[in-house]
Formats: C-alpha cells, structure tokens, sequence
C-alpha cells in the first residue's frame, strides 16, 4: 500500500525508527507466495508511477522527478483474509524469516534505484 507524505515517521517504544520529508510511505505485506525476483517489479513500477503534482496540478510525476523519499513499514496485516467469520486469518503471510528477507530485499533494491 502506496501513501503519498508530506513527512512520515514511525516510533518505536518512543524512539524515532525512521522519518522523511516528501515522499512516498510504503506499507508492506509479504505472502508466502511471493518471490525474491518480485522485489525488482515492485520497486521499478513504485519509483515510476506518475503520482506526484507537475506544475499544473496534474499527476505526473513520479518519486523519482520529484526526488522524493521513501520510508517502508513491514505490515504483516495487510496479508489477511477476513473473508469468513469474524477474526481475521494470516495463514497467507509469510513465514517472519522469509518477510524479513523479502523486506531487505526490497529495501536494497529501491537504494539501488535512487
């Protein structure tokens, strides 16, 4: 899940984890389904997508025209299925070794990209 921000931070037992000014907040949902090479396709189509105002006001613009930065949150919950009954199931999720690894992955490949 994309969020554009004017700033974003995350806190941890009341510590700053991680902050940025523009930009893009990444929430992040691994499945156990997904592979390392996913890791590429996501990060090239995330710093392209045109999301961003160009002078105009239109979305034009992508996260990397506009220099933005980028802070990702590892978000198991978005993996879950709530389809019957009434407590959510994550029986979907990765398994935390391989989200971890995915994560970094991730991580390492938007470095690379800007």
């Amino acid at each position: 899940m994309l969020q554009r921000v004017s700033e974003a931070k995350v806190t941890v037992d009341d510590k700053i984890a991680g902050e940025i000014g523009p930009g893009l907040l990444i929430f992040l949902g691994v499945f156990q389904n997904d592979a390392q090479e996913d890791t590429k396709f996501l990060t090239n189509k995330i710093v392209h997508l045109r999301i961003f105002d160009d002078d105009a006001g239109k979305m034009n613009r992508s996260l990397l025209d506009v220099e933005g930065a980028v802070l990702v949150v590892s978000q198991f919950t978005l993996c879950a299925d709530t389809k019957k009954g009434r407590r959510p199931s994550f029986i979907k999720a990765a398994q935390p070794e391989l989200g971890e690894k995915f994560y970094n992955s991730f991580i390492q490949d938007l470095k690379e990209r800007g």
